[in-house]
């Protein structure tokens, strides 16, 4: 899965493809590295973003889905989005999954015949990261999304993916956890991991290149290495779908790992 965020604010690159023409030549250059799915989101769910109205959402997102179905072969296009209006609207205009930060969107996907991604957060992005705590972060995530995925499937939704939201309302000790856990995930439904360029691989960057001072974490853009590797790992492990900025590299990493 490919990402395009049709953002200004986006952590990682945010503003680089906000309009609608940047944003189309970036989905069809993740089409032609290996993408099997493009991603496409109007609104940033990054720690501490803040909402944006409903209008404004769909003016960045409709033209991009519109622009693209038809064009990019078997490719499917998924509307990233807690919006019902949005995802219904992005689901009329050619998208076949609703990626779903919320996890309360199980009907429309239904209603739409689209598959459904329920993902875990702690709160709204603002501030999920304030002070994420838990139990047992692996056995409260799995209980919440096997809580999700019945839901989804009593509305009728015939494809539903879980995705444990690695970076949303998780410390890097939280993150690391899951990740090293992800086969406990897997009786539950066909998961989905998003890792790449999160901030807790930067973190992790900056531990191996020895970086310490205020921050302790390299850039968004230095974090290559770490997201191919936590992608290859999920795939290794059984993991259904990696949603990744860089797909080139990762399509060649679990390619070689599977060979």
């Amino acid at each position: 899965m490919g990402i395009v965020n049709v953002t200004p604010d986006s952590f990682s690159d945010g503003g680089k493809f906000g309009d609608a023409g940047a944003a189309i030549a970036h989905a069809r250059q993740l089409v032609a590295e290996g993408a099997g799915i493009i991603d496409i989101g109007g609104e940033s769910t990054r720690p501490g973003a803040e909402p944006v109205d409903e209008q404004t959402e769909l003016q960045r997102v409709i033209p991009v889905i519109e622009a693209l179905v038809g064009s990019i072969g078997d490719v499917e296009i998924s509307i990233d989005t807690t919006k019902p209006a949005v995802a219904e609207a992005a689901c009329r205009a050619g998208a076949t999954i609703v990626n779903d930060v919320s996890s309360s969107l199980e009907a429309v996907a239904a209603d739409r015949g689209a598959g459904w991604v329920a993902m875990h957060t702690l709160g709204p992005s603002v501030s999920m990261q304030d002070d994420p705590t838990y139990h047992d972060v692996v056995f409260d995530i799995a209980t919440y999304l096997a809580d999700a995925a019945e839901r989804g499937r009593a509305a009728g939704v015939s494809r539903i993916w879980i995705d444990p939201g690695i970076g949303f309302g998780k410390t890097t000790e939280h993150n690391l956890d899951l990740m090293a856990n992800l086969d406990l995930f897997l009786p539950i439904a066909p998961v989905l991991i998003g890792a790449s360029r999160k901030r807790f691989v930067g973190e992790i960057h900056a531990r191996s290149d020895g970086i310490s001072g205020q921050t302790g974490v390299t850039d968004a853009d230095d974090r290559y290495e770490g997201s191919v590797a936590l992608a290859t790992w999920s795939a290794h492990l059984g993991v259904d779908i990696v949603r990744v900025h860089d797909v080139r590299g990762t399509v060649h990493a679990v390619r070689v790992v599977n060979s």
